[in-house]
């Protein structure tokens, strides 16, 4: 099964920039497609983003599209989401996943049945 490990959250002024880390580890990882969601309170989960890994054909929200950018890097089983001008709709808690039957296009938490444990990102106005 595979396991996915989030960091790189923290708290940033609005305009800045923050870089989020998913480190995957198990079978078959360079097959999957992993997915960016995030989850502000009292909200429900939103997709912000999804990467083939091994085509690297990448998918985004209309919230996220032009500000973030979705990669990975092979050598070190590692999928990034680099967030650029910042606002402060923008706080949540940041998650990546993973799941048997998903594509980068799939924007339904539903689909996605492996979770990391979620990173804190707060924008500050």
């Amino acid at each position: 099964q595979v396991h996915l490990v989030e960091s790189g959250g923290g708290l940033v002024q609005a305009g800045g920039s923050l870089r989020l880390s998913c480190a995957a580890s198990g079978p078959s990882i360079r097959t999957i497609v992993m997915g960016w969601f995030r989850q502000a309170p009292g909200k429900e989960r939103e997709f912000v983003g999804a990467i083939g890994w091994s085509t690297g054909s990448t998918y985004y929200s209309d919230s996220a599209n032009y500000r973030f950018t979705i990669s990975r890097d092979n050598a070190k089983n590692t999928v990034y989401l680099q967030m650029d001008s910042l606002k402060p709709e923008d706080t949540a808690v940041y998650y990546c996943a993973t799941g048997p039957t998903v594509w980068w296009t799939t924007t339904n938490s539903r689909e996605y049945t492996t979770w990391g444990q979620g990173t804190q990102v707060t924008v500050s106005s």
